[in-house]
């Protein structure tokens, strides 16, 4: 908006905001939201501002009485009659709500609030030390930076990540950023078997055997995103992350005490609360694929928040880290004569590139894959 000599509010027209200027411009400082937070400013600037018919705030607590599924994973490997029941339980959550958080899973607290404060020291180093691994190229084992399709999305979100990518083909531990080095290769080594332990669950929850979803590599790739949502002058404007389902096949995240999470649930936003010790498990679109839509990739997002700064470590587990020709379909034994494939097949390369085109938009990538 601008105002005219008469007083009046008018309308900036669209020729007069040269939006692609602003990103590049704000990318070639490689400081991020950081940078623009640590220099001051008091109001967010355009290219952030996330469009009034794409942005509803209305939400439900997620201490209501509409809340996402807590399981206990305790004994889940001692006792039959237990790892059935959570079966159960994993299987409805995965079905109505493509979302559910787990207790006793097995990682220590203290590794969860190591890797938490480790990341955030990565993000809270002097700047010119965090330009060393700043980079658009996807290929690389540690990419930071702001917004993965900053350059291509409708707006920007108020956010920072650093993504490594540590399976099956590991960085040297030299390779990583030393805040969280260490760490690092300990919280993915772990990740790694509770992975295992989920895609057992998932498989027997869809009646196949257990090791069905491990065998077809479901489990062979990881990446560790982490993100750094900084304290924002004007949360009413844009988002920590925009509308979006994840493309992988299973996402594990960690978050901070500071909240806004949310996952879209029977058309209303719902609060996912900060839970102590607990980790958010959710279906991402290649699970969704192929178990031809008996498990749900359901959109979630994250609110701006004037608190902060909130930290995140989401693991996806997705093979698309390197070549792979496998072609992923809907899983032959969950097909019948009134179940039908509903998608084509694809490799993960091949869908990942079609997700990262796209951005997060506000669509499911799965619709291009659709018979």
């Amino acid at each position: 908006m601008v105002i005219a000599n008469t007083g009046e509010v008018q309308t900036t027209s669209k020729h007069e905001y040269d939006r692609a200027s602003e990103v590049k411009a704000f990318d070639d400082t490689k400081a991020g939201v950081k940078g623009l937070v640590d220099a001051g400013i008091t109001e967010v600037p355009r290219m952030f501002h996330q469009p009034p018919d794409k942005f509803e705030r209305t939400s439900v607590p997620g201490d209501a009485q509409v809340s996402i599924p807590v399981i206990n994973l305790d004994r889940v490997k001692e006792d039959p009659i237990t790892r059935k029941e959570i079966v159960e339980e994993v299987r409805d959550a995965s079905k109505k709500w493509g979302f559910f958080q787990i207790i006793n899973h097995g990682i220590p607290v203290g590794v969860l609030e190591d890797i938490k404060h480790s990341v955030r020291r990565f993000f809270e180093q002097d700047v010119e030390v965090k330009k060393q691994f700043y980079t658009r190229d996807n290929m690389k084992k540690v990419v930071y930076n702001c917004n993965f399709d900053l350059h291509t999305a409708p707006a920007a979100n108020w956010r920072d990540s650093v993504f490594c990518t540590v399976a099956p083909d590991p960085p040297k531990l030299e390779e990583l950023p030393e805040p969280f080095r260490d760490i690092m290769v300990e919280y993915s080594n772990r990740l790694m078997s509770l992975g295992y332990l989920l895609f057992e669950l998932i498989s027997e929850a869809l009646g196949l055997n257990p090791d069905h979803l491990v065998k077809i590599d479901c489990a062979k790739g990881l990446g560790v995103l982490s993100h750094y949502y900084p304290a924002c002058p004007q949360p009413e404007l844009t988002l920590g992350a925009s509308k979006h389902a994840d493309s992988d096949f299973l996402t594990v995240l960690l978050q901070d005490h500071v909240g806004g999470l949310q996952v879209l649930h029977g058309n209303q936003w719902i609060d996912v609360p900060p839970t102590p010790g607990a980790l958010v498990v959710n279906i991402g679109d290649l699970l969704q694929l192929i178990s031809n839509d008996s498990l749900l990739s359901v959109e979630h997002r994250v609110l701006a928040n004037s608190v902060g700064p909130r930290v995140s470590v989401a693991c996806f587990f997705v093979t698309g880290f390197q070549p792979n020709p496998r072609l992923y379909g809907p899983i032959k034994e969950l097909l019948t004569e009134d179940n039908p494939p509903k998608y084509r097949e694809t490799t993960v390369i091949d869908y990942l590139t079609h997700f990262n085109r796209k951005g997060l938009d506000g669509t499911s990538a799965l619709l291009h894959f659709r018979l």
